[in-house]
């Protein structure tokens, strides 16, 4: 997906990234970027606090899709789908969101509008997302579950 290499760009990392290095180039581009070097630079001021603003997105969203991540929570994943009804979902360029009844909301990224439809269209779309969108595709939490 464009925007999981945009922000892997952004940050200067590979796809194999662990949540230490992450870590650790977000913290080294801060130091260079950070607000507080350009007190007395208007325009550098700025733009610091413009690209920090994308270190910072990017950072969170990484992380968020990083395998170390997904692994610690997946027992909470597992028992939102497997236990909680779909509430409501939403593609929008090919990022489907699904809300569950649990208040939580997670993202599949890289699903097809063909897919899309077939979710629509399905007799039950919970058991359509179990067997086709769970398993085949990757997928992040955007809302924490209250």
């Amino acid at each position: 997906m464009k925007k999981i290499a945009d922000y892997r760009k952004l940050l200067d990392v590979d796809n194999k990234a662990d949540l230490s290095t992450l870590k650790s180039r977000y913290r080294q581009i801060m130091k260079e970027c950070h607000p507080d070097r350009f007190v007395n630079n208007e325009e550098g001021l700025r733009a610091a606090e413009e690209k920090s603003k994308e270190m910072i997105e990017a950072y969170h969203f990484l992380v968020s899709i990083c395998p170390e991540t997904l692994e610690n929570q997946l027992p909470i994943y597992k028992n939102t789908i497997e236990s909680s009804a779909i509430a409501d979902f939403d593609w929008k360029g090919h990022i489907l969101s699904i809300t569950f009844a649990d208040g939580s909301k997670y993202e599949y990224f890289n699903v097809t509008k063909n897919e899309y439809i077939k979710l629509i269209n399905a007799d039950s779309p919970a058991r359509h997302a179990k067997r086709h969108i769970y398993p085949k595709y990757a997928y992040r939490n955007v809302l924490k579950t209250a």
